[in-house]
């Protein structure tokens, strides 16, 4: 038995399986799939945020994870764009390689369908009729014309064929969306920042980290006037002008050179009573060389000024650099001094010597109200105003920094009124306040001459000497000149005890130093020499004739807790709020998108597209009539490539009326 040689099928090119793969729909719809999870990504996930922030939330090691991957900025992301473009091609491919078969199918009536095609269809139907022969094909092609068909005859072997289709535009339907989504796909590479990468992989740009004045940017880290898309932000005080956004990028920022200058006559806001902003709006001037004059007009959130392409927005507001007059007390060694009057302005970053330290002072934020909750017993939802408040920072030589929020207006707590200041070591942590009692005079006075008396040693010495002679005068071993000298330097020791960590520390000595079955005796007993040291120190100056008052003892009690508070506090100072001229500055968000219109184009044909996929189906109808002896036999078929179940009723409907034409209305 000789072997039989069966030829082999030729193996395909590279080229041409490259081509067969990017045309594929599993290449598309995996494509799709992994844009729709990168846009949830991008949508669940704040983009273009400070990297400080991210930190902050993931963690260091998954911050790292998420940098890497490109997570914080999706849709610019080098994976995200290389993906939109292997859709463009992958559906160009698909688009040029059965364009050619859609727009032929659209015109083609299939005149080559046999009888035995047609019989074995899902909808068909076949009768007689004693019509001659010509005047039932005329009949059968009038009543097809009359329900929108395109009718073409054709004489077959087996008959008449009549070839008939509507709806032959619903293959342009599959066209427009594919078309569509290149379109749309180009639109979003022409609004992405591959210029910005692929000049930064040559070296011809860097991100500047560096926090400088705009002047003062490097040209390497700026983008001139051009075509390309930008999404960037600028605040402008009051009264200032701008020819310049800021583009947020990685850790970074690049400056974008704008055609036109922006000036902010003034800034307007309203506020819900929960403090929440209502509505923002800035009296902008724009100078543009190419205008006979400025352009006035007052912008507000979502109803932006459109110029040149370049689309200005409302989006934020901010400080414009206020002018704050502070008031230092001093915290340390030097309290009872008279408090230091100086000026400063948001954003100002001066050294403050302060004593043996040498601190910067940043000053970072200034607000002219603060609504926060304030329950009441009548009305949980409370809410009050707290006043004016300002943030800073006071930064150590080593870079370490403590956060402060000082308030310009006492607060009442438990009827008493407070100077609140709020401090955290960093972002993550939430504030912790310190409360300063407020004297009769609505100063510090009161509580800088207390904490002036407990750091003066010579007061303490005197102080305790004279309770240490009153406590001995009542033991019989008072003479003990042993027994006086510790007694008195325990009471020093407490004092000393308590500047440095309060009743906190003094608890921590107790429960740490004394003997294990003396604690609960010699504990109780230290306290109350404490709070009777802090009382004659608080009193010293006070008139002995005149009684203690309720409201003094409450002030020495808070003055108290204040100052135990202090070593936590971190501040050898205390900032106080004396005056203020306000500065607005009105956030503006400037893009230009040339891939806009393009992408609008491409909703358009998308739309247009899914409009005839869904709403013109592509429906046939072959009418095949076969002459016989004395009558003819038809044979009715049809099909559709869309609603299957709407596509039989009109079958039905089609049968019946062209079976009454044809004198046979029986039901089959």
């Amino acid at each position: 038995m000789s072997d039989v040689n069966v030829p082999s099928k030729p193996r395909q090119s590279f080229g041409k399986r490259l081509v067969s793969l990017l045309g594929s729909m599993d290449l598309a719809i995996t494509l799709l799939l992994v844009l729709a999870i990168a846009s949830v990504i991008g949508t669940v996930l704040q983009q273009n945020q400070p990297y400080a922030d991210y930190v902050i939330k993931f963690g260091p090691f998954w911050f790292e994870v998420f940098e890497s991957a490109g997570l914080y900025d999706v849709y610019s992301a080098l994976w995200f764009l290389i993906i939109l473009s292997l859709l463009v091609v992958s559906t160009t491919v698909c688009v040029v390689r059965n364009a050619p078969n859609m727009l032929k199918d659209m015109w083609e009536l299939r005149t080559q369908v046999r009888e035995k095609s047609l019989r074995s269809m899902h909808h068909t139907d076949n009768w007689s009729s004693g019509i001659e022969h010509s005047q039932l094909a005329a009949t059968m092609q009038a009543n097809l014309s009359d329900a929108g068909f395109r009718v073409r005859q054709t004489e077959k072997e087996e008959g008449l064929l009549l070839s008939a289709m509507s709806g032959s535009l619903n293959r342009l339907g599959y066209l427009f969306t594919h078309i569509a989504i290149i379109v749309i796909c180009i639109g979003g590479l022409l609004d992405s920042n591959l210029r910005i990468k692929f000049a930064e992989w040559q070296g011809d740009l860097k991100i500047e980290t560096r926090d400088l004045a705009t002047n003062d940017v490097p040209v390497e880290s700026r983008l001139p006037v051009g075509n390309q898309a930008f999404r960037g932000s600028i605040q402008i005080p009051e009264g200032r002008v701008a020819n310049v956004a800021f583009l947020p990028l990685r850790d970074g920022y690049l400056v974008q050179e704008l055609p036109f200058a922006l000036k902010v006559d003034d800034f307007r806001i309203e506020h819900y009573i929960t403090g929440q902003p209502k509505s923002f709006e800035t009296d902008l001037v724009l100078f543009d060389d190419d205008l006979a004059e400025p352009l006035k007009t007052t912008i507000s959130v979502n109803h932006p000024l459109i110029h040149k392409g370049y689309a200005i927005y409302q989006s934020s507001f901010a400080d414009g650099g206020s002018g704050l007059v502070l008031e230092a007390w001093p915290l340390d060694e030097r309290a009872g001094a008279s408090p230091e009057k100086f000026a400063v302005k948001v954003f100002d970053k001066r050294p403050m010597t302060w004593g043996d330290k040498q601190l910067r002072l940043e000053i970072n934020s200034f607000r002219p109200f603060n609504i926060n909750p304030d329950p009441t017993e009548e009305d949980p939802k409370n809410v009050r105003n707290y006043g004016p408040s300002f943030g800073f920072k006071l930064r150590s030589p080593t870079g370490e920094a403590r956060e402060y929020v000082n308030y310009m207006v006492p607060v009442m707590k438990d009827d008493r009124p407070f100077f609140l200041s709020g401090v955290r070591s960093s972002q993550a942590e939430e504030f912790g306040y310190l409360y300063i009692p407020v004297d009769s005079q609505g100063s510090l006075k009161e509580f800088n001459r207390f904490l002036q008396r407990l750091r003066d040693k010579d007061a303490v010495e005197r102080v305790s000497k004279q309770m240490m002679l009153e406590t001995l005068t009542q033991m019989t071993d008072g003479e003990n000149q042993q027994l006086q000298d510790n007694l008195q330097e325990t009471l020093k020791a407490l004092v000393t005890m308590f500047l440095r960590g309060g009743f906190t520390g003094v608890a921590e000595f107790i429960d740490t130093s004394l003997p294990e079955g003396q604690k609960e005796k010699l504990g109780s007993a230290y306290l109350s020499m404490l709070r009777e040291m802090l009382a004659r120190l608080f009193f010293t100056d006070k008139d002995q004739t005149q009684a203690v008052t309720e409201a003094e003892l409450l002030f020495l009690q808070d003055a108290a807790d204040a100052i135990g508070s202090l070593s936590r506090y971190g501040s050898p100072v205390y900032l106080g709020l004396k005056d203020y001229a306000h500065v607005q500055a009105s956030g503006l968000q400037i893009a230009k998108a040339p891939g806009k219109n393009t992408v609008y184009l491409g909703c358009a044909l998308l739309i247009l597209g899914v409009f005839i996929l869904f709403y013109l189906p592509q429906r046939r109808f072959w009418v095949l009539l076969k002459q016989n002896d004395s009558e003819n036999e038809i044979i009715l078929a049809g099909m559709s490539n869309r609603n299957p179940r709407d596509f039989e009723q009109f079958f039905d409907q089609m049968r019946v009326q062209l079976r009454r034409e044809t004198g046979n209305s029986d039901s089959h």
